[in-house]
């Protein structure tokens, strides 16, 4: 899959820092890597983020401040899951690893102001942290961006204390501001049934991609799923018979979500009359495809709901994730109970459910101000 220009620009700036990182701190980012990748099985857009603020925060460590690379070159997180909504990855202290030992600490050969011979990832201690993220908001970085960043640095720190590179983890003695919490940005109900009537009406054509957007957007907002869910679903991931999907989270965790009866007229619909159009030798068993017959695209999926909300007359410009808002704001409103949304969703806390809460206590103050008439 191709890489937006300005992620190919922050990747290839990272890549370059990493490349000069000194030997031994480079032996520790690849051990971390493979961590990550294969103890922990985060996706590959989170691994790139956890790295990159490595790199940076090792850079600094070893330049300081004014030295090469200390500039801004991490790419920032997909706009999936938006600020405040999803949990930022990597707070929590993670497993040890089973990657061979660290070598053995070098001294530094020369004083912290400038570029160190044999750097001593030992010597990586709370100052330093503090030092960097001092960096980082001096050059501009938000308070979403310093947490994400404060938080990789955590995970990084307490793997290194697991496996030997660090006497003391001082990870958990730093503070970060906390990020804006956001209220996402929602549809109303009858702006949701607005748009799923006009992608309706698309697919009333017979045309096989119309019937394959009208089943993607029913299907996000009847199950709330994450689009990247949702792009890796296989036929045989829905039961028809129970109108449940299995889905793949994050961090390699299934679970159930139902989906009501307009969703299963429109997936069955693609799969009888629009799959079969589409289907080639790459589309092996992926429930989605592509125009070309290949496992459909998370920007495509993107780009449908854009298209597909624009048609509402009002309606927020939202993506794939503003039609999970929306249904779980709606669910919530109808009086569903927080720990049923939280298992709908796949949220590992209930923290990061209760967001919607707050949503649904905006709204209804909003109608209160605009109907009470002691408003």
């Amino acid at each position: 899959m191709p890489t937006p220009r300005g992620d190919r620009r922050r990747a290839t700036g990272t890549a370059s820092a990493r490349a000069q990182l000194p030997a031994p701190l480079a032996r520790s980012v690849d051990e971390f890597e493979r961590h990550l990748t294969l103890e922990r099985d985060v996706s590959p857009h989170t691994a790139r983020a956890y790295l990159s603020d490595v790199v940076s925060l090792l850079t600094h460590f070893t330049h300081g401040p004014e030295g090469p690379g200390s500039t801004d070159s991490r790419p920032e997180p997909e706009p999936e899951p938006e600020p405040g909504v999803e949990p930022e990855p990597g707070a929590a202290t993670p497993t040890a690893t089973s990657a061979g030992s660290p070598p053995s600490a070098v001294p530094a050969d020369e004083d912290r102001g400038g570029l160190t011979a044999s750097p001593n990832l030992g010597a990586l201690d709370l100052s330093e942290l503090r030092s960097w993220l001092a960096d980082q908001r001096a050059g501009g970085a938000s308070r979403t961006t310093l947490a994400r960043r404060a938080a990789a640095a955590r995970t990084f720190t307490g793997w290194a204390a697991k496996t030997g590179y660090l006497d003391n983890d001082p990870g958990p003695r730093l503070a970060s501001a906390r990020p804006h919490r956001h209220l996402p940005a929602v549809l109303r109900a009858d702006q949701a049934t607005a748009a799923m009537e006009a992608s309706a009406s698309g697919a009333a054509e017979g045309d096989p991609v119309a019937l394959r957007d009208h089943a993607i957007v029913e299907l996000l907002y009847a199950s709330g799923v994450r689009v990247a869910e949702l792009c890796g679903l296989d036929v045989g991931d829905i039961d028809h018979s129970r109108r449940v999907a299995l889905v793949m989270g994050k961090g390699g965790k299934q679970r159930s979500v139902p989906y009501g009866v307009p969703a299963e007229r429109a997936i069955r619909a693609w799969l009888e009359r629009g799959r079969p159009q589409l289907v080639c030798a790459a589309s092996h068993a992926a429930l989605f495809l592509g125009a070309r017959g290949g496992r459909l695209d998370p920007r495509v999926v993107r780009r449908v709901v854009h298209d597909m909300i624009g048609s509402v007359p009002g309606a927020a410009p939202i993506g794939p994730h503003g039609l999970r808002h929306s249904a779980a704001t709606h669910l919530l409103e109808g009086g569903a109970d927080l720990r049923s949304v939280q298992e709908l969703l796949g949220h590992a806390t209930l923290a990061t459910t209760q967001l919607y809460t707050h949503v649904t206590v905006e709204r209804l103050k909003a109608i209160h101000d605009r109907t009470h008439p002691r408003s």
